[in-house]
């Protein structure tokens, strides 16, 4: 059933679907970097990440995380490769749903985006792209290291490391990956266009949507307008006209968007609003009921269907 959204994992939900029957995924996958619970993939056991700052205890957004105190466990080191392992474990799946030459873009974060390259090529996909989304702002916690000094009494080292920090940057830019489901051998592109309608890019989806674009023409840089969509509802919610942008940009009217990690609905709710039709999967029920009220749809029922019906 298309336009709607399911409350189920689509880990196995996406099962369900017929092969070669969707135009483009595009999601939000769990990043497995343990901002808060639905981002965590499995327990972490490291005693290494037993102490926490003060400024953990004001942000939900760093809540699950603890604060490196002896250096990295064997556990830690293990985390990317199970990350990559859990990715390729449905990433086979994405890839048999689509048509060839469709598109898929992930929200991958930067801490272990390349293992999401990986387990997609080894799916089977080709890595096409890798957007970079601009922000207006970003959380910060990187810490002054002359203040650790200085809580210990060590002046010398105080006064010798002012200005320096451990952590990260801020991190004002988001990498979107896009992979692309290759079409078949012997082909041409131009015959895939024609079978399947997917496999080039639409050039006005940049000149309408990134308002980079006056300096960048046709740039794999993207920043947006931020709307009254674009929070409140989830905390790692994506701005509604980033993922018009996405969606304009490989998909024509009518077609089937599937985001398996939807979240709030905003790719449900761009693909609804650009006239394509839309299946999406979340398995937690109180943000499954926040996107069911944006999509103005019932329960894992169909706004098409209903509208047929009418």
């Amino acid at each position: 059933m298309i336009d709607c959204i399911y409350n189920s994992d689509s880990i196995f939900e996406i099962k369900k679907l017929d092969s070669n029957s969707i135009h483009a995924i595009i999601s939000d996958i769990p990043y497995g970097i343990d901002y808060d619970d639905w981002d965590i993939l499995h327990s972490n056991t490291n005693s290494a990440l037993g102490g926490t700052s003060s400024a953990q205890h004001k942000t939900s957004l760093f809540k699950r995380r603890g604060k490196p105190l002896n250096g990295w466990s064997e556990a830690d080191k293990k985390r990317p490769q199970e990350y990559q392992e859990w990715v390729e474990s449905w990433s086979n799946e994405w890839f048999r749903v689509l048509k060839s030459g469709s598109s898929a873009f992930v929200f991958a974060g930067r801490q272990f985006a390349h293992r999401v390259v990986v387990a997609f090529e080894n799916s089977g996909f080709t890595f096409k792209d890798m957007l970079s989304w601009e922000k207006d702002k970003a959380p910060h916690r990187a810490q002054r290291i002359s203040c650790v000094f200085e809580r210990r009494g060590d002046i010398a080292n105080t006064n010798k490391w002012v200005g320096w920090r451990v952590a990260n940057l801020r991190p004002l830019f988001e990498p979107i990956l896009w992979f692309q489901k290759p079409y078949k051998t012997g082909s041409t592109l131009a015959d895939n266009l024609i079978k399947h309608e997917v496999g080039a890019w639409n050039e006005n989806s940049l000149t309408h949507w990134n308002i980079q674009q006056g300096a960048l023409n046709h740039s794999n840089i993207l920043k947006v307008r931020i709307t009254s969509e674009d929070k409140g509802y989830h905390v790692a919610q994506k701005p509604l006209n980033l993922m018009k942008l996405l969606i304009d940009l490989v998909t024509k009217e009518e077609q089937i968007v599937l985001d398996p990690f939807a979240g709030s609905g905003t790719t449900l709710l761009a693909a609804k609003e650009l006239n394509r039709h839309f299946i999406g999967y979340e398995k937690n029920n109180g943000i499954y009921n926040i996107a069911v009220n944006r999509l103005g749809i019932e329960k894992n029922n169909s706004f098409y269907n209903k509208e047929k019906n009418k």
